[in-house]
């Protein structure tokens, strides 16, 4: 798994330099992306459950916004389309379907995308 996190590691400071201050490998499966505007992203795959996946932006500190694109099973989100993926779209409570890709490449790139977007729609 250590070398695939790398790869990780490699596509947020490589190919979005423009969003990523900084990139740290906290775990042989946790990737923690610091952004330029002082957020972090923290990317997860579990170890014990083939396919288990977080990618949790962290804003709580900065405008009380979470972002968080996951495939736990929680049966509360089983409403959604994409179950067991769901959104955690700006809070816990607010989820919605998921179409992040779960190669986990395609769905890192997939979501540095939306943060790129949400943080030039931030500061306009």
């Amino acid at each position: 798994m250590l070398e695939g996190i790398r790869k990780l590691k490699d596509i947020a400071e490589i190919e979005f330099a423009d969003i990523v201050e900084d990139v740290f490998i906290t775990d042989v499966n946790q990737l923690r992306i610091i952004l330029k505007d002082n957020s972090f992203i923290d990317v997860w795959y579990s170890l014990k459950l083939k396919g288990r996946y977080s990618y949790h932006w962290e804003r709580k500190h900065i405008d009380g916004l979470i972002y968080r694109h996951d495939n736990a099973p929680h049966k509360k989100w089983c409403y959604t389309k994409t179950f067991p993926k769901h959104f955690h779209d700006g809070e816990e409570e607010k989820v919605t379907e998921s179409s992040l890709s779960e190669i986990p490449e395609v769905g890192l790139r997939e979501l540095l995308l939306f943060v790129r977007w949400k943080l030039s729609s931030i500061n306009r």
